[in-house]
Order: structure tokens, then C-alpha cells, then sequence
């Protein structure tokens, strides 16, 4: 059970960082690129969101298949 829990959490790391990638390449971004330096606030916590739960999911994963 704790492998599905894992992934589920993988999966949903992976596709945080997708919609953080996407909100990064957005015009948007780009204007406060532009004008700040740095990409808009949403992306920046979709992409460090996404990057953690991909590794807790990774970690869970290969947890999983040590204790098997």
C-alpha cells in the first residue's frame, strides 16, 4: 500500500512541475522576468512544490521495493 501512496505522491510531483514549467513559459512570467529579474510567484512555488514531492515520492518508492 505504501508503494501506490509513493507513487500517487510522484505523480503528483511530476505534474506540479509540468504546470510550473508551463506558468514559467507563460507571458506573464515573462513581463515580471522582464521587470523584477525573476519568474512570477506562482510558478516559482508550483516548480519547488513539485521538486519536493517528487523526491518524498522517489524516496517512498525505492523505500518500497528495499523493504520488499
Amino acid at each position: 500500500m505504501d508503494k501506490f501512496i509513493s507513487l500517487a505522491i510522484l505523480v503528483a510531483g511530476l505534474i506540479l512541475l509540468y504546470f510550473g514549467y508551463q506558468e514559467s513559459e507563460s507571458f506573464a512570467s515573462d513581463v515580471s522576468e522582464a521587470v523584477t529579474g525573476q519568474p512570477t510567484d506562482n510558478a516559482i512555488w508550483f516548480l519547488i512544490s513539485g521538486a519536493v514531492l517528487a523526491i518524498i515520492g522517489i524516496g517512498g518508492v525505492i523505500r518500497g521495493f528495499v523493504r520488499r
